[in-house]
This record gives structure tokens, sequence and C-alpha cells, in this order.
């Protein structure tokens, strides 16, 4: 070539040195040959678009797993992908062996990736030989054995049961010498035992069931010597093991290799490989399949360790976590518990159901066929081992005699955390032989818990509240808000802790659901972000108790990853237990009204913030936001007024009515003062004086009422569009 003459095409220089050129989309599943590949690979000497099953039908079978191995490795290494296979005509003969180059393009976006590479001939084998009578090509050997391991050693670690790994070691395709049959043999006392196989049928395994260690088998040489058993014939096997040679005859199989599963220096049981082709068994051959047995000895341990631990954890949560009682008349009960997903799957939640005694202020006992009085308990005690869950039995038995004796919801949790902090010092002194306990050794735990007395026949309810999250009620409407309710240090901090209590009542078609904070923050969300998926879930339920349940589990757990994932990076998981009780309607109709009922102490002003959030819950879908603000004003004056003027507290009943389009929201306020607001004219300078004034601006009806004790002052906005 002269200096200065254009270099020839690409096409004509590989065209020359009977090079082909071959693109792959595995997206798509189309790949794009140009003539030489296209002769390479049996077809007419012209440029054409194969799909992939085209492709795959030329390939021998064996060197397609190989392929695919090797691409996999090198995408994820970044680097040229190299293999040799056998190209197949249609009687499946191989005409003859190509080398390819590659380069692997991964698309992120679509889950897939592209491949444009060459393909030329080498010289081996003889091309026309029956495929079925070849040595295996195995290309790049190197490459082909860590690709084949990669992808066997991430998918047995990933395995969470021995059904699974014997499922992932049923699809093992090895680069070249696949097996036709596997088994796994266990052991048991001084006998082997079939834990799975793949490539026989069930009643195939019979003779091998419970045969002794000692009998002239090669799994039970394997067993008692440690050491794996090559078997490259059949005649080989029939001079070696005569015994058991017709047990293996009826399978026509060429080859086996059993091998040893070791774990932990202890023989588990032996692996059998069986193949319809002679193999060699080859130093590379064997330390693949020693490496696959040793991969598939550590996860059969781990996924049996992982059952043991499940099924222990299972029962341990079945004997704590008690059924709901019997149906109570009038009221719907739902529970659901889910443990954390790691470690025993053991811990501190709870819920409970407690029947209580007579009428503490009669004492007398129930009568045969009265609804009586019981209580719900939801409780969370810090960590997720058996410690916890330890813990939560001693304090679920505590709670239930407390109750038993009699006690008011303030008086259990007072004597619960008192019992839990004895219980958590006396072990804390036992563990460290002495009086007292460094930083290091303290066990420092405490418990959350929600405490409810319910009155079925009236709907009451009286709550104290140990450190839990308030309970949520649904409203016949779908309307849900935050109960906010009194509450106290969680269990087992303070010994002399108070516990208030709060009172409301369930009206007919309402739902309160009490929690513990895995409900709320599984999948990374915090407090607020959580409480809004859960609203969201509630709000758009239209089915019973039961399912309303189910859909909170379901959207918040999800099938195996979280529908809605929350703001915060994701952590271990908590245990979620979550709990409903409904007041079912007297009629099938709606009520046309929903309300909210909350009182502000005189020590308590930070509770009209409380009161504010309440009422634009209440309000969730009034269409006029400045309506909805108008009335936050107003109740928040009329609060403040009630704190600055009197020495009393104040009832804050809202209450919203009426078709939708024409309703009426009302807000009353009522105290036990003597005196009557009247209205002032405050200067400009002025900072108090206007509530009247704002009242009358912005409310479109409005008034003072006097009571027997004390006054009510209200008022009324009219739904806007």
């Amino acid at each position: 070539m002269r200096t200065g003459e254009p270099l020839p095409a690409v096409g004509d220089v590989l065209a020359s040195l009977a090079t082909g050129l071959w693109h792959w989309d595995t997206v798509t599943g189309q790949v794009w040959v140009d003539a030489e590949t296209a002769r390479l690979m049996g077809l007419p000497p012209e440029p054409a678009t194969l799909t992939e099953a085209e492709v795959r039908a030329r390939i021998h079978p064996v060197d397609w797993n190989e392929i695919t191995g090797v691409v996999r490795l090198a995408a994820a290494e970044h680097t040229l992908a190299e293999v040799r296979f056998r190209v197949m005509d249609e009687e499946s003969r191989v005409i003859r062996v190509v080398r390819s180059r590659s380069r692997p393009v991964v698309d992120e976006a679509q889950k897939g990736y592209t491949l444009t590479g060459t393909l030329q001939e080498v010289a081996e084998p003889t091309p026309g030989s029956p495929a079925g009578r070849t040595h295996a090509v195995t290309g790049d050997w190197r490459r082909s054995r860590e690709a084949f391991l990669l992808d066997a050693g991430r998918a047995l670690a990933e395995a969470r049961s021995t059904a699974e790994v014997l499922r992932v070691a049923a699809g093992l395709s090895m680069p070249g010498f696949s097996p036709s049959g596997l088994e796994v043999f266990g052991v048991e006392g001084d006998h082997l035992t079939i834990i799975g196989h793949y490539g026989q049928m069930p009643s195939d395994e019979r003779p091998f069931e419970h045969m002794s260690l000692e009998t002239d088998y090669p799994a039970a040489e394997v067993v008692r010597t440690g050491r794996a058993v090559y078997i490259s014939s059949p005649e080989e096997y029939r001079s070696r093991y005569p015994l058991t040679w017709p047990l293996a005859e009826r399978f026509h199989r060429r080859s086996w290799a059993y091998l040893p599963l070791t774990a932990s220096g202890r023989t588990l049981g032996a692996w059998l490989a069986a193949f319809n082709h002679p193999v060699a068994f080859t130093p590379d051959e064997r330390s693949v399949l020693t490496t696959v047995a040793r991969m598939l000895a550590q996860a059969l341990s781990r996924a049996g360790t992982a059952e043991t631990e499940r099924e222990l954890s299972q029962g341990l949560q079945r004997s704590m976590m008690p059924t709901l009682g019997p149906r109570v008349p009038g009221m719907e009960l739902a529970a659901r518990y889910i443990p954390t997903g790691g470690g025993l799957q053991v811990g501190g939640d709870w819920y409970d159901m407690i029947p209580l005694p007579g009428s503490p202020s009669t004492g007398c006992a129930r009568k045969a066929g009265d609804v009586g009085r019981f209580a719900l308990v939801m409780g969370d005690v810090q960590g997720h081992d058996v410690r916890a869950a330890g813990l939560m039995g001693q304090l679920r038995i505590a709670l239930r005699a407390y109750a038993a004796e009699g006690h008011r919801p303030d008086a259990v949790l007072s004597r619960a955390s008192r019992f839990l902090h004895g219980i958590l010092d006396s072990g804390t002194r036992a563990g460290t032989g002495g009086e007292h306990a460094s930083g290091d050794d303290l066990d420092l735990r405490f418990a959350t818990c929600l405490y409810a007395e319910v009155d079925p026949r009236t709907g009451a309810l009286e709550i104290a509240r140990a450190g839990h999250p308030d309970p949520v009620i649904r409203m016949a409407d779908g309307t849900v808000l935050l109960r906010p309710t009194a509450g106290g240090l969680p269990l087992g901090i303070d010994p002399d802790a108070d516990y208030p209590t709060t009172r409301f009542v369930l009206q007919p078609g309402e739902t309160m659901m009490i929690c513990t904070d895995g409900l709320i923050e599984t999948g990374g969300h915090d407090l607020d972000t959580g409480w809004q998926r859960i609203r969201t879930i509630l709000e758009q339920h239209e089915g019973g108790t039961e399912e309303l349940a189910d859909a909170l589990v379901q959207g918040v757990h999800g099938p195996s990853s979280h529908h809605t994932t929350g703001p915060l990076a994701d952590r271990r998981e908590d245990d979620i237990a979550v709990l409903l009780l409904t007041q079912q309607p007297g009629r099938p109709v709606r009520p046309e009204s929903r309300r909210t009922l909350l009182t502000v102490a005189q020590a308590e002003p930070e509770r009209i913030a409380v009161a504010r959030q309440q009422l634009r819950e209440l309000l969730h879908d009034w269409p006029s936001a400045d309506q909805v603000d108008s009335a936050v004003l107003l109740m928040s004056e009329m609060l403040a007024n009630v704190l600055v003027h009197t020495d009393t507290d104040a009832l804050v009943l809202a209450e919203v009515g009426g078709e939708k389009g024409e309703r009426r929201i009302r807000v009353e306020v009522t105290d036990a003062g003597e005196d009557l607001p009247h209205r002032r004219r405050p200067g400009e300078l002025a900072s108090h004086g206007r509530g009247l004034v704002l009242i009358e601006l912005l409310a479109d009806e409005w008034g003072v009422e006097p009571r027997g004790v004390g006054k009510s002052i209200w008022f009324e906005l009219h739904e806007k569009a």
C-alpha cells in the first residue's frame, strides 16, 4: 500500500481474514449477522436479522450455557468476552467450531445489554462428527468456570430454604459437562437419607432410602471416608461396586461423581452428579465439582439452621401471641402480627384481649349472657431478640394479672412499669454479680404500651398510654383522625411514673386502630411520612375489619418489598402489630355527621396545637381552604380566651353535618367559668380583645349559651365551593 492511499474498508479486511461481524441486542432478542457470520453459522451467506431462538438452534446447548455465563461475567467486569463453541446443522451434527470475541455494553434502563463481536473458524474438532460424541469444547475454560461459579455462588447464597437450595442445584449448568441427574444424600443416624433429587422419578429413589452407611455404595463410602468418588464409565462402576451396580444400571448413566458435603469440618451427606455421556473428570472438572459441593454444603447448612430458627421462633411466638377472644356482640375485632425479617424472627411486640371482672363500683360479677367489659393491650418491648421476647411474655402475664384484679387503666400501667423496672434491675444485678453495674453491663430496656378498657354496650373507651403511638380513629364516612390521648413514660423507666387516662366514645360505624411503630416506620419511613401512608390506606379501604387488617399489612409490608418507600435509608425492619376495633353501625346507612371531642387543660396549653390539627383533619375534604383556616383561627381564639380569662379547662366539640356541598361545621368550646364573654373595642396596638370581633367577621353564625355550670361559645361555617 502506497503512502497516502486510503485504508481499505473494514468489511473488506474482515472478509479477507474470513472473519464475520455480528450484533446481539438482549432486550429485543434480535441478532444481526453479516454474510461471513451467516456462512459460519451454517446459513445462506448473506446479511440477515435473526431471532435469538434461531441462533440458539445452531449452537450446541452445552456451549450456549457457557456463552451466557461468560458474557454475564464480562459485563460485570467490563472486559471482553471470548468463547469457543460448536455450530450444528439441522441434524444436530457439529459442522465447525468457531471463536467469538465481543464486548458487552450494559443498558441499565432496559435491564439488558448489547454485544458487537467477531466470529472466526478454528481447527477443532473434526467437522461432521455427531454432536453427542465430540469432546466438550469449553472455549476460554478459565472464564467459563469463573462465570459459572460466580452465578452458582450467588444463587446458592440467596437460597433461604432447603427446597430453594435444591432448586438452584437442579438448575446448575456446568461449563462443558452439565449433569443429567442430581441427588443430595443426608445422614440420619447410621443410614443415608434422600434430601432431594433431579432427573429421576420419586419412585426411583426407594432402593436408596435408609441405606446403611456400611453398604458397598459410593455415596455411603463418601460419607464414611469424607473423600470424593469419581467413576468415568459403567465398567468401572461395575468392577468397583458390584453389589449396588444393579441399582444404578437401570438409570443408563455413563459417568458419576460422588462428592462429600462438608461444612464446619462435619460431613453432612453426599452429592451425586450423574452424566449421560462419558466424562474424564480432569483436574479442572474435579475442581469445579469440588467447589460446587462446598458451596452446596454451606447453603444446605445455612438453610437447615434458618429453618430450625424459624420453627423455633414461630413456636415461641405462637405460644406467646394470644388469639382474640370470643366475638363481642355489636363490635368487630381483628389483629395481625408480622415478625421482623431478621434473626430468630422474634421480638417484643404483642397484643392482647383481656376479659375484665364486673363493675368496680359494685363489685358484682357479670350475669350469664351479659356483654362484659374487656381490655385491649398493644405493647412493644425494645429489641428483636430472645431477651425481648422473654420480657414481653412476662409483661403480658403481669398486665393480665393486674387487669383481672379489677384495676383501672392508669393503675394497671403503673403497676406494670414497677414490675418491669424490678425485673430489669434484678437482672442487671444478677448479670454483674454485684450491687452496681457499669455502663457496658447495663441491659437498658423499656416497653411502650397502650391499654384501652372497652365497654361494648356504650362504645366507651378509657385509654392509658405509656410512650406508645396514639390511637387512630376512622370515622364512618372514611375520615381518619389521630386521637390524641394523655400519656406517660414508657414502662420500666420510672417505677413511680403516673399514667393519666383519656375517655371518649367510639361512635357507630367508627374503627379504632392501635399499632406498634413497626407498622408506621417500615420501609424507611419516619413517623410523619409513615402516618401519611397508613392514613391513605385507611381512607381508601371499603371492606370489613378483617379485610382492613390485611390491607394495612399488605400495603406496608408488601409481598417481597415495600409498595411505597420512605425518604430515609432503609434500615433493619421492625416487628408489626396492629389491632382494629369497630363499633358496628346500628343501621346500614352512614351517619350524616362526624365529630371530634378534645379537652384542653389549664396546665396543657400546648394541646391547642393538637386541637388545631384535629380540626384540620376533620375538615380534610372541605372545599374552601380559606374557611378551614378561618375555623382553625376562631377555635384557637376561643380556647385561648378560656385559658387566659378563666381558671378552668376547656372542652372542644367540633362536628360536621349535612349533605356534601351543603354541609356545616360547628365548633363549640365549653368551660366552667361564670363570666360571659363580651365584645371589646381594642386599640390599634392592643394585643387582646379581638376574639369576638373575628367571630362576627368570619363566622356565618355564632352564639354564647349559659349552662348550669359555666358557658358555651360556638360558631358555624357553611360549606362554600
